[in-house]
């Protein structure tokens, strides 16, 4: 009687187990359809063990082929975190010092010095914590078939490099900016050290150690692992030419990896913090890479929670692949998840919240649920539009059924209920929002209070939504001519670039590869201009006074760009929208 009594209460948990696998399931796969996300894989870490490794959808939008838990997908920047416990291993071997100025070490090239390294230098822990000053906040990699350049020739800003000269632009150590390019000096710095090609140490020191067999910082990837990759898609849902690009930038956007090596890497850390065996590095290394430095920036990895729930882990992105790693310091818990596109939404973070709450994480956000009240449906209206949300990071509103909703790549994401006249809260996270608005009645922007963070700042507004505008008269009309050409010459790069005028010199040195589209411009139509002066938009190193809406004519299906002017009429920048 007790063995039936025993098998009757062990189905009675398996069928438990199982409606939870498929609420989770469930869930995933209706986010992946909400976004358009061909392919999905991740892993789940429980009691400092893998519990969970699944995947979902096919390698590329055809469907043909689905995904496994050992399809390969690019880390980006996750890269960055693996890559900087091979160079925490050097620290530990005594072959690289924290606080020691790199160019001591580097033989193959050396930081410039300048009048802003004259009394602070370039250390592996400012580029290990984005404290150094360096330049190049990431790499948009090489096309399959086209010439790879060398390290150096990317320091260095020469051909075939795609990207500007790493070079230091404030002191070390005075403030904190993501810089992809101090990962690049930092691999090249690992190369010069151990005489040893940065894949190659990596794989001997960090990826086998740890039992990350289907993990690799090869690039190209050879034959016999390039069968195994899942194909990138762009936020519109465009196929990655070729796939994928090429990163010789390995430590910064170099890794191919699964969700299930890197929840081993994760949780090597977490043996580690707590002085158990099982990792590459020591526990007070560990610690170390754990100790925010600036900005909530470890060695490596972003902080995130207090000293009873320290989480650490890194956000990726290369081009058609996005990726998202989060654990917890000492509860032995984790979320690794990978996709085949760049998708600007939360889902990510959706999927994570769904899955700390249904097992019940105490280490993680709890998500309150808000309560809506009712809005007049023309003041909800004058919400919409468009708001910057960082440098060069725009959040778009749109009304509907008395709610705000984001919008991203096209798609619907975010949902915002009203909880006060100009006040709305997140159903996702326990993120709000307040309008703010000037003496005329106009709204200027948000004021953002995230909850789980502990902050809050001001968002300005950029301009209303293009859609359903009519078109005016051009109040300057004799400008529209010039921003044409300087949009030309921004879609072309290069030395059409450099010599031509009405341009800021921040956007004549991050264009200078050009933009990938539209390829063509054939026409500007005058939709709407917005003075932004006094709201702190900042484009490429200068400030926003204007930003004009055209309606566009080009080799892309008809769409708005946003033209950021500085207040002498300068173009520093530009963002095409759908709406």
């Amino acid at each position: 009687m007790k063995n039936k009594h025993l098998f009757l209460i062990l189905s009675f948990l398996l069928v438990v187990l199982q409606v939870q696998a498929d609420d989770l399931d469930d869930f995933i796969r209706s986010q992946m359809r909400k976004r358009g996300i061909p392919g999905l894989s991740l892993a789940i870490i429980q009691d400092g063990k893998i519990l969970k490794a699944q995947s979902y959808g096919f390698i590329d939008k055809e469907g043909k082929v689905p995904v496994t838990a050992n399809t390969l997908f690019q880390a980006g920047s996750v890269s960055k975190s693996v890559a900087a416990m091979g160079a925490l291993y050097l620290v530990e071997q005594n072959k690289l010092l924290l606080d020691e100025d790199v160019n001591i070490k580097l033989k193959s090239w050396k930081v410039p010095d300048n009048e802003f390294t004259k009394d602070k230098k370039v250390t592996l822990r400012g580029i290990l914590s984005h404290t150094t000053g360096l330049t190049v906040h990431g790499f948009p990699g090489y096309a399959v078939g086209a010439k790879i350049p060398s390290v150096v020739q990317i320091l260095d800003g020469t051909a075939p490099a795609n990207t500007p000269p790493v070079r230091v632009d404030f002191v070390p150590g005075s403030r904190w900016r993501y810089s992809g390019g101090g990962y690049t000096v930092m691999q090249q710095l690992m190369e010069d050290v151990t005489g040893a090609e940065f894949p190659e140490f990596m794989k001997n020191n960090v990826l086998s150690p740890l039992g990350m067999k289907n993990s690799t910082y090869q690039q190209p990837l050879p034959p016999e692992l390039a069968k195994l990759t899942a194909t990138g898609h762009y936020s519109d849902r465009s196929l990655v030419e070729g796939r994928w690009h090429i990163y010789p930038e390995m430590a910064a956007a170099g890794l191919w990896t699964t969700p299930s090596d890197l929840a081993r890497f994760a949780i090597s850390i977490q043996n580690a913090y707590a002085g158990k065996t099982g990792s590459v590095l020591s526990q007070s290394m560990t610690r170390q890479m754990l100790t925010d430095q600036k900005n909530r920036d470890g060695l490596g990895v972003f902080l995130q929670g207090d000293s009873s729930s320290l989480r650490f882990g890194h956000n990726g992105r290369d081009e058609g692949f996005d990726a998202l790693l989060t654990a917890s310091a000492d509860k032995g818990q984790g979320i690794v998840i990978m996709i085949n596109a760049n998708d600007n939404s939360h889902m990510m973070g959706r999927i994570v919240d769904f899955i700390t709450d249904y097992y019940h994480w105490d280490g993680f956000p709890v998500k309150i649920k808000p309560a809506a009240v009712s809005v007049d449906p023309h003041t909800l209206t004058a919400f919409e539009g468009r708001y910057e949300l960082f440098n060069n990071r725009i959040v778009t509103f749109e009304a509907e059924n008395q709610r705000l909703f984001t919008l991203e790549d096209g798609f619907v994401d975010e949902e915002f209920v009203p909880v006060g006249n100009n006040t709305f809260t997140s159903t996702d996270r326990n993120v709000s929002v307040t309008f703010t608005d000037d003496s005329n009645g106009n709204v200027t922007g948000f004021t953002l209070q995230d909850k789980d963070q502990g902050y809050e700042r001001t968002v300005p507004r950029i301009g209303p939504l293009a859609h359903g505008h009519q078109t005016h008269a051009d109040p300057d009309p004799s400008r529209a001519p010039k921003i044409m050409a300087a949009l030309q010459a921004i879609v072309k790069g290069g030395k059409t670039l450099e010599e031509a005028s009405g341009l800021t010199s921040g956007a004549k040195r991050d264009f200078a590869g050009g933009m990938q589209e539209p390829e063509t411009l054939k026409s500007l139509t005058f939709i709407h201009s917005e003075n932004v002066a006094g709201r702190g938009i900042k484009r490429h190193e200068s400030d926003v006074s204007e930003i004009v809406t055209y309606q566009l004519k080009s080799d892309q299906p008809d769409t708005y760009i946003l033209v950021h002017l500085t207040s002498d009429g300068l173009v520093t920048d530009c963002d095409l929208v759908e709406k």
